[in-house]
């Protein structure tokens, strides 16, 4: 059966996501803010769930309607047939979010479509009450300018949850977010990396994973497999083609931090992805660190005020990374920092920038390429 899909995303990344949709043959693609919307069937989305690295999560796009008011809202609801998508013993589990909308109270939308929903199933099964023992159905109300979108999740956990980060840092950087870095950078395992901050690891396995062609989740479950009604055999399928198109890496990856607690957390993370052995973890004080290596590519989200360290100490972290890119012209560096007046602090003028969410906290994405590298058309 064909559905229209919504890839989910951090707001920034969304030419990103459907870069990756298209590399995957998805065409057709309507990118808005936060998401990308395209069609396929169950394999397709046990394809998207294992393979995409930026996404959030993957959803059923059910229905999109005019609700201006809870009678709107009950009757765009319940004309759904949701008896052919959720069996009788379901779980219904409802969420709901609402931005520049006549129905801004949340709870009390969610209310009227689980009322709804209950409706639509009256119909299909012919009984008043549910027990909902079984499977989970999770559908969100999305409410934008009063327009109101049903959405399914197949994806159950969010999709940075790849199931390697059980440890992390003190500011931890999300794994679509990481993800996002790397594929941003253009690197794909054909020249050294390195993060000199790399905390709890996360830029590098994940650089390591794309540099391998190792699906993210291929080793993680989604709540769409617990549905009755979903073909058991299509995950596993996908599953083993992923692990058949895993390759090796040529080029080290290196991560420093001076922090050894954090470093043996970077490790047990590493171990867990099972990239391990391309990744090398070592401590080093980034002020008294001299770079050696040739043509590298540097991708880091170095500590900020707001995060670890005072502004000081930051500004002479980011001020001796410019020499160091200065004295290093065949260095590519992308360095995500929420640093005020970074770029005159580091002392040149970034190729381009790119503002980005870390969690709440707005950053920007400062990308300084090798001088003889002309720019990639990210």
């Amino acid at each position: 059966m064909e559905y229209t899909l919504i890839a989910t995303c951090a707001f920034g990344i969304e030419k990103i996501l459907s870069n990756e949709l298209k590399a995957l043959g998805y065409d057709d693609l309507h990118v808005e803010n936060g998401k990308v919307e395209f069609y396929g069937d169950e394999m397709d989305i046990a394809i998207c769930n294992i393979h995409l690295r930026t996404a959030e999560r993957v959803l059923i796009k059910l229905a999109e309607f005019k609700a201006e008011s809870f009678e709107e809202l009950f009757q765009g609801t319940k004309a759904v047939d949701f008896g052919k998508i959720i069996p009788v013993s379901g779980k219904m589990h409802v969420t709901g979010k609402s931005v520049r909308s006549k129905l801004y109270s949340v709870p009390d939308c969610q209310s009227i479509v689980k009322k709804a929903v209950v409706e639509s199933m009256k119909r299909t099964y012919d009984r008043e009450q549910f027990a909902e023992t079984g499977a989970v159905f999770k559908i969100e109300i999305g409410l934008l300018k009063d327009l109101a979108t049903l959405t399914l999740d197949t994806s159950g956990e969010g999709l940075h949850r790849r199931g390697y980060r059980e440890h992390s840092g003190k500011a931890p950087l999300k794994e679509t977010l990481a993800a996002a870095l790397v594929l941003i950078s253009g690197y794909d395992g054909n020249r050294p990396l390195i993060d000199p901050f790399c905390g709890s690891g996360t830029i590098l396995i994940e650089a390591a994973m794309i540099a391998k062609n190792m699906a993210p989740n291929m080793e993680r479950n989604f709540v769409c497999e617990t549905w009755p009604n979903f073909p058991k055999d299509i995950f596993p399928q996908v599953r083993e083609g992923a692990r058949s198109q895993i390759k090796d890496i040529k080029f080290p990856i290196t991560g420093y931090d001076i922090d050894t607690y954090v470093l043996s957390t970077a490790k047990m993370n590493a171990k867990k992805a099972g990239v391990f052995k391309h990744i090398y973890f070592l401590p080093s004080d980034y002020m008294k660190h001299r770079f050696t290596e040739k043509d590298v590519t540097i991708i880091t989200n170095p500590p900020y005020g707001e995060r670890l360290l005072e502004d000081e100490h930051v500004r002479m972290l980011m001020e001796k990374m410019g020499r160091d890119k200065a004295v290093h012209e065949d260095y590519e560096m992308f360095i995500l920092t929420a640093l005020e007046g970074f770029e005159k602090t580091f002392g040149k003028k970034a190729h381009k920038n790119r503002k980005l969410y870390n969690g709440r906290i707005q950053t920007y994405l400062y990308q300084y390429f090798a001088e003889k590298k002309k720019e990639a058309d990210v």
